[in-house]
């Protein structure tokens, strides 16, 4: 064969094998096949600055992690935010997730937290009120309140673990469920144990200098 390169036809070359994502990305069949997925949550802080969610989702979008809920919100510090998000995922699947968001420019720290952190969500569903002495007695079974009454529905706001929150959401149906609307999960590592990372200091300091270094690009772009 002449003008050609050395070796085997295109047809006789080795190729990885296993399934891949819808943008062609290859998923290792020994990592899928050994590792079972499992829900853990991810809390992760932040700048507090625009854009920072858009970042975060559209790093989830592209490398299309199991994201269950994903919530964001303000914290003692007016300049950060805390971005809480449930994974589903096989372990390596739960190490990339932590590992692109420490990648990202407006994250500080990410931690997976234990199982026993303290986990809330926030639901609101509107239910039938045919009976309201009945929805009443269940709000008051499940520790939720009443936010908003008229002679046709009901909307009760009910507060605590996703398995109360799944609980409630199924008393309140024998009733006729209208809408539901739920936040998605929050947590904070228990007692003093501190949610953020030990070494935001280090994170930090990395920030500072990604961020030094994105506004000399942008000083010598003016510049030209």
């Amino acid at each position: 064969m002449t003008g050609g390169l050395d070796g085997p036809a295109p047809e006789e070359r080795p190729s990885p094998k296993g399934r891949r994502t819808s943008q062609g990305i290859r998923i290792d069949p020994e990592v899928e096949a050994s590792h079972e997925p499992r829900r853990t949550v991810i809390s992760a802080l932040v700048e507090h600055e625009p854009g920072v969610l858009s970042d975060v989702s559209g790093l989830f979008s592209r490398r299309q992690f199991n994201i269950e809920s994903l919530t964001v919100g303000p914290t003692e510090d007016e300049e950060r935010a805390r971005i809480t998000l449930v994974v589903e995922e096989p372990d390596p699947g739960i190490e990339q997730v932590k590992k692109q968001l420490r990648k990202l420019v407006p994250v500080i720290s990410v931690r997976e937290l234990e199982p026993d952190a303290m986990r809330r969500e926030l639901a609101l569903v509107k239910v039938n009120a045919d009976r309201p002495d009945r929805v009443a007695a269940v709000a008051e079974m499940y520790g939720a309140k009443t936010v908003d009454a008229c002679p046709e529905t009901a909307t009760i706001e009910i507060t605590g673990a996703r398995q109360k929150i799944d609980a409630a959401i199924d008393a309140f149906g024998q009733f006729g469920i209208r809408e539901i609307s739920r936040t998605g999960t929050t947590a904070l590592a228990r007692g003093t144990d501190v949610t953020a990372d030990e070494d935001v200091q280090t994170a930090e300091e990395r920030v500072r200098s990604q961020t030094n270094q994105r506004q000399e690009y942008t000083q010598h772009a003016d510049d030209d």
